[in-house]
């Protein structure tokens, strides 16, 4: 029997398990559950539903036994900076907040009046968002809940625990929070000291690949099988990003809930001009930097088709969008974007105009556009590099209009043809474990198995 590996594959939007097996040098991917992921208000908070994130990691598990493929290991991988801190039982410290919940702006303040955002930075070479994880330790210190931790778990690495009873710190995830050193790939104490974080909160990080265990005993009894969870490059884009078979001054663009545009490079970017430009260093497999920029992304279409009662679909509001015309835009980044109640609404506050629906979608695929088209400018500048060409990835990969805007406004070659490439990552980077291959060694999977194509105007 061929050996098979199973990655879950959980964004802000929705979650997903996808069977993979390795042959004569290609990769097959089967998808074997889906699931809603949504953040939800909680007494004006806005939280995860972990309880329903578990039940669906296992429902889709169990999948696997039905199917008659049981996976040698399973890994998980999430979006960022979220976590759940856990009390000296094990036992969680509810609620594991949303990082769109607005706790964290005054709280950003409040740590850089301790530690100022030039130093952070040099320290950890992340962004300044709102919503790192550092500032949302600081809302747990000023409410208590820190003081009763024992531990913190970001998401991939909780549910891992659920699985296997084994608490472990993964790199790539880590590095998204605001607390990993740059230079040595590790949590900086100093920052932890700094800040009054305890610092036996966390474990020393490990590296994608690592084993964390095997399932607890009623895990098995309730999946049917036993396998071995192992880490994977935990943070989503870390996993896309595996998955790109880049150039060397080829720039990516990971498109989902969130665009993440950016370059890989060997080590980190920590000039001034680098924290000026709010880009941010995050960690990848085998210690890449993933050199990139934030822009808000597909976010803003889920809230308008949301706004629209979910009348029209994706395909639908494209078309909307292209008769509309880009004759109108705004900062994609805004503040206001990140969680508001009516997401055109606040399209309308930006701008100014009384847009209409269609309009307000043209507005988003020429701010989009736009705002690739600087963020590359922004890189070759930052760099040195100059950039070749754009390799689209993800599920807002099969945007055509968004992909045309993007080509005519930057200028540069644009390549589609990985639209799951997180759980594509997910998978490689267990493989990699498996069989003791290498990033050259999984990205020449990648290209010996998917076609990916040049998107010409």
């Amino acid at each position: 029997m061929e050996t098979c590996y199973l990655a879950v594959d959980i964004g802000a939007s929705s979650g997903r398990h996808i069977l993979g097996t390795l042959r004569d040098g290609k990769i097959t991917l089967t998808e074997i559950h889906r699931f809603e992921n949504g953040m939800k208000n909680e007494n004006g908070t806005l939280v995860w539903d972990t309880g329903h994130l578990l039940s669906e990691v296992v429902a889709g598990i169990k999948k696997c036994k039905a199917l008659g493929k049981l996976p040698a290991t399973v890994a998980i991988d999430t979006w960022g900076v979220d976590y759940v801190l856990l009390d000296e039982n094990g036992k969680e410290l509810y609620p594991a907040v949303c990082y769109r919940d607005e706790r964290t702006v005054k709280a950003m303040e409040e740590v850089e009046a301790v530690v100022p955002f030039a130093e952070l930075y040099r320290r950890t070479g992340l962004q300044r968002m709102s919503f790192n994880t550092v500032y949302q330790l600081w809302c747990d210190k000023q409410s208590g809940k820190l003081g009763k931790a024992k531990r913190m778990l970001l998401m991939p690495e909780y549910l891992s625990y659920k699985l296997t009873g084994v608490m472990k710190n993964e790199y790539t995830i880590a590095s998204t929070t605001g607390l990993v050193n740059a230079a040595n790939k590790d949590w900086d104490r100093d920052l932890f000291k700094a800040l009054g974080y305890p610092e036996e909160i966390v474990a020393p990080l490990s590296p994608p690949g690592t084993p964390v265990g095997a399932f607890l005993p009623e895990i098995e009894k309730e999946v049917g099988f036993s396998a071995t969870v192992v880490l994977t490059a935990s943070h989503d884009t870390a996993s896309a990003v595996a998955a790109c078979p880049l150039s060397e001054n080829g720039v990516y663009i990971s498109s989902g809930t969130w665009s993440l545009i950016g370059t890989e490079n060997l080590s980190p970017t920590l000039s001034d001009e680098a924290r000026a430009a709010n880009f941010t260093n995050e960690g990848g497999v085998e210690y890449r930097y993933r050199f990139l920029k934030n822009i808000m992304g597909m976010w803003l279409l889920q809230n308008i088709r949301k706004d629209l009662n979910k009348r029209y679909s994706y395909d639908e509001m494209m078309e909307m969008a292209r008769s509309a015309g880009n004759g109108v835009r705004f900062d994609a980044n805004a503040q206001s974007l990140v969680a508001p109640e009516n997401m055109l609404d606040a399209i309308r506050a930006l701008t100014g105009k009384d847009l209409s629906a269609a309009e307000a979608l043209g507005a988003v695929y020429t701010s989009l556009a736009a705002s690739y088209d600087a963020a590359i400018k922004q890189i070759e500048a930052l760099s040195g590099k100059t950039v070749d060409g754009i390799l689209i990835v993800g599920g807002g990969s099969k945007d055509r209009y968004l992909n045309e805007l993007t080509a005519r406004f930057t200028g540069k070659p644009v390549r589609t043809g990985l639209t799951e490439a997180t759980a594509l990552g997910n998978l490689l980077a267990q493989i990699m474990a498996h069989q003791k291959l290498t990033l050259t060694d999984a990205r020449e999977i990648v290209k010996n198995t998917f076609q990916i194509k040049e998107f010409t105007v």
